[in-house]
């Protein structure tokens, strides 16, 4: 369980609507299950279809919605009933009704200049492995969501944020890192280390041969290194 907040970014053209209301909502997924994220420092991510059951069983207690995270743009909120989260197969989906001092966001995503959206979390459990292509792979398995926001930049290929007019109506991998360490019994430093060099696959291929020249690597490690 990791107690830092993450955040991954997503993007796919998303629809604009309009229901002939008087209010302005934006809404479309912020995340999108069992879809592989960019690299994101030496692994990519998936996340599974139950990652969101206790902050959905819960009720969603304490999401908000910000444009680009920012607590200056807040948008709103599931405790006002402002924002609105749902999971189904596809992903987590949202719908925020944007107050009038907002209307800048709206015009946006209605322009398509923001297409874009992205959540913060924590990870309650996640668990490593490797694609097909054997690159280290992180599943997202259990978290609570803390936000969701349509956002300009992405880090994920697959999310959407559209907009809708209704009646009345990459944090960076720390976490991810410490996360792996703790997987296979190492420093997070020497976690680091490996990232930066793009070797966190060598966790994967056990042997007993030396590590990369001139990366100290310490013995309860040593084993991971091809």
């Amino acid at each position: 369980m990791t107690t830092t907040a993450e955040r991954r970014f997503t993007s796919v053209r998303v629809e604009t609507r309009a229901t002939g209301t008087d209010k302005r909502t934006i809404g479309g997924y912020a995340a999108k299950f069992n879809t592989l994220s960019r690299n994101l420092g030496g692994f990519v991510e998936r996340i599974d279809p139950a990652f969101f059951n206790k902050s959905r069983g819960d009720g969603w207690p304490g999401v908000i919605a910000r444009y680009n995270h920012d607590d200056n743009r807040l948008l709103g909120t599931t405790a006002a009933g402002t924002l609105r989260l749902d999971v189904d197969e596809i992903g987590l989906a949202y719908d925020v009704d944007t107050p009038k001092t907002r209307a800048d966001v709206y015009e946006l995503v209605e322009r398509g200049d923001v297409t874009q959206s992205s959540f913060a979390f924590v990870t309650f459990e996640d668990d490593w492995s490797q694609t097909d292509q054997g690159f280290p792979l992180r599943s997202l398995l259990s978290g609570g969501l803390h936000d969701v926001a349509p956002v300009n930049t992405p880090a994920y290929d697959d999310t959407s944020v559209g907009t809708r007019s209704i009646a009345g109506a990459m944090v960076g991998p720390g976490p991810a890192l410490e996360s792996l360490a703790r997987k296979f019994d190492a420093s997070v430093e020497e976690v680091r280390s490996l990232a930066a060099a793009d070797e966190l696959r060598r966790f994967f291929q056990r042997t007993d041969k030396t590590a990369p020249e001139g990366m100290a690597v310490s013995a309860a490690m040593s084993k991971y290194i091809r």
